[in-house]
């Protein structure tokens, strides 16, 4: 997971230094750090599986989320006249722009009680775990951006008070190491707590943006936003449970979840 991230914060520089544009150009583009607070929502996470044809089981946990500090970066264009790549473009588009948005944080599942099904040859049971998990996530979004200007002057003349909001597509590479022990169970065959291996996936999502940004000097600015991101990460791990016999030998399973992330940010960026 860490090579991955890495391996992503190398795409965007590499994308930084090919954005760039010729000296003494007046392009609208700008290059954004910024450190934020993540708070999931709370999501049902699913764990199912089927070891044989005639034995089931399955766990839902509430999917309660730790809150956590998010760093980032932005490298964003507004297609003005002098913008990317020179481009001529007419005047409205000065209210439209485009910029790529990586970031990261954790994303640990805080311990809850997670309640646990069985079905044997048609006879179900029933009982408890003790549930969590230790993940983390890395976004990539490709974000298509409008804005508007307020309070104009010689050296903005855009406006120095500038509201946007943002839609697009997202990378989300996600993580996650679930860990099980008993809590109360009645059934016969599992009989082991369960430590998973860290399984980590990459999904497409969606990323939503609203913020303010505000012209402190002709080239930097302070940005503060808040972010809306939607992703459906599924996970695949072997396990061994435990118990006697072939009916909980060791078999595939599958973990479900869908993630709703809030979060606010704010950033200093400067305009090249």
């Amino acid at each position: 997971m860490r090579k991955k991230t890495y391996r992503l914060a190398g795409l965007v520089l590499l994308l930084a230094a090919l954005l760039l544009p010729p000296v003494g150009a007046s392009a609208e583009m700008y290059v954004e750090a910024y450190l934020g607070g993540v708070f999931p929502a709370s999501q049902s996470f699913n764990y199912n599986a089927s070891p044989t044809p005639f034995y089931t089981y399955s766990v839902n946990a509430p999917g309660r989320y730790d809150p956590a500090v998010m760093g980032g970066l932005k490298l964003g264009t507004w297609f003005v006249k002098e913008g990317f790549l020179g481009f001529n473009y007419p005047d409205w588009m000065k209210y439209l722009g485009f910029y790529l948005d990586f970031s990261y944080h954790r994303l640990n599942l805080r311990h809850q009680q997670a309640s646990y099904s069985e079905i044997f040859a048609g006879l179900p049971s029933q009982g408890q775990w003790d549930f969590s998990s230790n993940g983390s996530m890395a976004t990539l979004a490709f974000m298509f951006a409008a804005r508007y200007g307020f309070f104009p002057d010689s050296e903005v003349p855009f406006g120095r008070l500038q509201p946007y909001v943002a839609v697009g597509p997202a990378l989300c590479f996600v993580s996650q190491r679930p860990r099980f022990s008993f809590s109360t169970f009645n059934g016969p065959f599992l009989t082991d707590n369960m430590d998973l291996a860290s399984k980590s996936t990459m999904v497409v999502g969606l990323a939503a943006e609203a913020g303010l940004r505000y012209m402190a000097l002709k080239n930097v600015s302070i940005d503060a936003s808040f972010k809306y991101r939607y992703a459906q990460p599924s996970f695949d791990y072997t396990v061994n449970p435990g118990g006697n016999g072939f009916f909980v030998a060791t078999h595939d399973v599958k973990l479900d979840t869908t993630l709703q992330l809030f979060s606010v940010q704010l950033g200093a960026a400067y305009h090249f």
